[in-house]
């Protein structure tokens, strides 16, 4: 059958067709949240609302009553299970749901089991090593705190973290801390704080609670979201048993609210106290070294060549004039003793020597080369000892104590 403008289906052809498709689907295994259980007195249909506990999502469940009563563990709203139905389109409506014809509750075991399952597929994603983890900052200005409106984990956050540093400011979000809504709640305002330039720091708190309580801060979407952002995030869930997966995936795990906003937030008094410390240290540490210092300096000048800096000079200048002393004392006694040698020699040679000799009536021939007439300044007398050397006419020259004379051989006798 063509369909034109011309032949236009009436609304329960279209409505039959789309029925005809969805029941062509057959039964499906479908999990979720239970969010809403409506049973009717007098009827013979219960209605449910099954909400995709990571999203925004829901679809609305028919079945037996009976089946609510048959369930081993009591449903209630909040619970998490799996229900096998088949979709179901309502033509006179125009709506869809589903029926079902059995709900199995999730256990305590199966969740634990599928948080395990999804603890090791985000850890082998990286998304718990810790080089991934941010600093926080030392002196946050103001911080982002989602939490449940009016909770006890939101007053122990903001009265320790006050009471520690009044500056510190707040963004606050409520949002709810369990249920289905939970996450989508959490996404948003996390998204919202961690675009504010103003936020550094963002707490996501809640008090204790059973393992069901705490299923959102387990969620793949939440772990994934806060893995994401930009601003550091410190996860205060529950107490110290309690470990959901946010634990692992925030840059910072608290034990509990308090803990975290001791971990945040400095103390002002502890941090004043320790700085009056130091600069006390600081101070105490310099006079010390001044002290240390200045006995320095007083036992260097203390020293005698600082104290007294010509001593040395004095001292070496008395040891040079004694020196010199000395020296000019040992001259002279070498020059006296020195004089008397030369005395004693002179009185040895000139005892000794041929002027004595001649005074004793000696006297000293020397044969004078050439004659008188061709005697030159080069020609020198020499001494003859023997007549042979004296012939017949030789010049002499006789010396005698008082002087000389000249003399001619005249005769020679043996």
């Amino acid at each position: 059958m063509s369909n034109t403008p011309d032949t236009a289906w009436p609304v329960r052809t279209i409505n039959t067709k789309i029925a005809d498709w969805l029941h062509r689907l057959g039964q499906v295994w479908v999990e979720g949240q239970l969010t809403q259980i409506n049973r009717r007195p007098g009827t013979r249909t219960a209605f449910l609302t099954l909400r995709d506990p990571a999203a925004d999502i829901s679809i609305q469940v028919t079945c037996n009553p009976d089946l609510l009563t048959r369930a081993q563990v009591p449903l209630t709203e909040g619970a998490r299970v799996v229900m096998l139905g088949r979709p179901v389109f309502y033509t006179g409506r125009g709506t869809v749901s589903l029926r079902v014809t059995e709900i199995r509750p999730v256990g305590i075991g199966e969740l634990l089991a599928r948080i395990e399952r999804l603890r090791q597929l985000l850890a082998a994603e990286g998304l718990f090593d810790s080089a991934r983890k941010r600093p926080l900052p030392f002196l946050p200005g103001t911080i982002g705190l989602i939490t449940g409106r009016a909770s006890a984990a939101q007053r122990d956050i903001v009265s320790v973290a006050q009471s520690r540093w009044p500056a510190v400011r707040f963004e606050i979000r409520d949002a709810p801390v369990q249920g289905p809504t939970a996450v989508p709640r959490i996404l948003r305002h996390l998204a919202e704080l961690d675009a504010d330039p103003d936020v550094d720091v963002i707490i996501l708190a809640r008090g204790g609670g059973s393992v069901e309580d705490l299923l959102p801060f387990s969620d793949e979407a939440l772990c994934r979201a806060v893995a994401k952002v930009t601003t550091a995030v410190v996860s205060a869930i529950g107490h110290e048993p309690d470990s959901p997966l946010l634990d692992l995936v925030a840059d910072l795990r608290a034990a509990t609210p308090t803990d975290a906003a001791k971990r945040v937030v400095p103390d002002v008094a502890s941090e004043l106290a320790m700085i009056r410390d130091l600069r006390s240290r600081s101070a105490g540490a310099l006079r010390n070294w001044v002290t240390t210092q200045v006995r320095g300096l007083d036992a260097m000048r203390g020293r005698p060549v600082l104290a007294h800096p010509f001593r040395m000079i004095d001292e070496r200048s008395a040891w040079l004039d004694r020196a010199t002393s000395d020296i000019r004392r040992d001259v002279a006694r070498l020059v006296a003793h020195e004089d008397q040698r030369v005395e004693h020699l002179s009185a040895r040679l000139a005892t000794l020597g041929p002027a004595q000799t001649l005074a004793r009536g000696y006297a000293v021939v020397q044969r004078v080369p050439g004659s008188a007439s061709t005697h030159t300044p080069d020609d020198h007398p020499h001494v003859v000892s023997s007549v042979l050397d004296m012939p017949i006419g030789t010049q002499l020259r006789v010396r005698v104590a008082d002087g000389a004379t000249r003399a001619a051989v005249m005769g020679v006798e043996k």
